[in-house]
């Protein structure tokens, strides 16, 4: 599979040159690999086998995003190139540049923790690279169609729930509850934007270095046009706030100091001050977002209980999910 793939990339490249192909950890639902191909260091992002929902883990769009954004500002990897022939490389895939950062998963870089000052500049950029997604003139950089903007948050409980029942698993508890809630209490639509649709601090690659500088958004396979508070409310379910059910950053040997991060409240002024957008109704969003994650981490769960996934985090992800639902019934009380 390798020498397949080595001629595809000498074709699109017009060259040739030795490749060798490592697997790397993260990625999310998809597939990493580590390309070093002559002197150049590359990524390469893999559909899995077994996706969650038909809809779920489309490489190629993912692809056609980040060509769209890639010089208007907006903190992605180059992409270099798509194949949607799974002959080549087991599955769709595209390559991009390769960025020499880390995601805040569960611990921080030995820099930040050393400097505790400078732990809120973290939170900025992940504010501020985010109000820059929001701000890409979508229709002028080729992405309508990308989405269906109009009625978008009306749309989103009956989506859900079927993406729900779709996983033929559990029919987990409360979600029903929430969503009449949801569906009874939606808030008036924002103007339609760009939005990542997975957006927090383990999708996003930081310098390891201090302060803190975000050098690049990926994993944007949930992204689409429509209300970007989405987007807001969910970077904040994994702010390392105390009683947080998935803070990141906050687990192993560097973690965040509380007292040095800024407040959730804070990071909504500073994203309210460089969008210009009503964050009136941020509660209904605070819901809906842990109700959708759950129901996307379920999703992975589904593939493990069918014994269509081996990883561990597959299985994690069920606890989550119920953890995410008790937060959101908690919102409501």
């Amino acid at each position: 599979m390798t020498e397949r793939l080595a001629s595809f990339l000498d074709d699109a490249f017009g060259d040739r040159a030795p490749l060798h192909v490592e697997p790397m950890a993260g990625g999310g639902s998809c597939d990493l690999f580590l390309l070093v191909r002559g002197g150049a260091r590359l990524v390469l992002r893999r559909a899995p086998a077994h996706a969650s929902s038909a809809t779920a883990h489309d490489v190629t769009r993912e692809f056609r995003i980040l060509d769209a954004v890639k010089g208007t500002g907006v903190r992605v990897p180059l992409p270099v190139v798509a194949c949607d022939d799974p002959a080549v490389f087991g599955g769709p895939f595209y390559v991009m540049a390769h960025v020499d950062g880390v995601p805040v998963r569960g611990g921080i870089p030995a820099a930040w923790a050393a400097d505790r000052a400078s732990q809120r500049r973290a939170f900025e950029e992940l504010i501020d690279a985010l109000v820059d997604v929001h701000a890409v003139d979508w229709e002028a950089v080729g992405l309508d169609g990308l989405g269906r903007p109009e009625h978008f948050l009306e749309r989103q409980v009956p989506r859900w729930l079927a993406q729900l029942a779709s996983y033929g698993g559990r029919d987990l508890p409360g979600a029903h509850s929430v969503a009449t809630w949801l569906d009874a209490n939606r808030p008036p639509e924002q103007a339609p934007a760009l939005f990542h649709g997975d957006y927090k601090a383990d999708n996003v690659l930081y310098a390891p270095s201090s302060p803190p500088r975000l050098l690049a958004i990926v994993d944007w396979e949930m992204a689409s046009i429509g209300d970007p508070l989405v987007d807001v409310a969910w970077a904040l379910i994994f702010h390392p706030a105390a009683g947080q059910a998935m803070s990141l950053g906050m687990r192993g040997e560097h973690v965040f100091d509380r007292a040095s991060v800024p407040s959730a409240a804070e990071l909504l002024d500073r994203y309210a001050a460089g969008s210009g957008r009503d964050l009136t109704h941020m509660r209904w969003y605070d819901v809906f977002a842990r109700w959708k994650l759950a129901i996307a981490l379920e999703g992975s769960y589904a593939k493990w209980q069918r014994g269509e996934s081996t990883k561990p985090v597959h299985e994690y992800f069920g606890r989550q999910a119920d953890a995410l639902l008790t937060e959101a019934e908690r919102l409501l009380s």
